[in-house]
């Protein structure tokens, strides 16, 4: 796999980084490469935080340092690691620098299928 076989639109389901394990928020994640074949990285999530990062791919592990502006209007910053399953199924984890330590949170990628038809 190579980082180019990861550009495109995820579907994206994950929990927050405390004690329980359950879904907790839903959203998408679009990967696409900067002029160095770099990851950038949008989140959005439940259809209204945007989130930002920039990462790197190697051994099909992919690692983003995101930011985002809190509803408090402070900027938070973590970072995010997945194991690219396949090109279309990212498994990872994540911390923030201000939340548990005691915790990760998770998030689980499927690759949007695009709904254009090839003639």
């Amino acid at each position: 796999m190579t980082v180019q076989d990861l550009i495109g639109d995820f579907s994206i389901s994950g929990s927050n980084q405390d004690e329980s394990s359950q879904i907790t928020y839903k959203g998408i994640l679009s990967l696409s490469l900067d002029q160095n074949n770099r990851i950038n990285a949008k989140w959005i999530i439940n259809n209204s935080q945007i989130q930002k990062g920039h990462g790197f791919f190697k051994d099909n592990i992919l690692v983003i340092n995101f930011s985002y502006k809190g509803d408090d209007h402070k900027i938070y910053k973590g970072v995010a690691v997945y194991r690219c399953i396949t090109k279309d199924v990212l498994d990872g984890f994540w911390s923030e620098k201000h939340g548990n330590p005691l915790y990760l949170g998770t998030e689980h990628c499927l690759r949007i299928e695009s709904s254009e038809r090839l003639n």
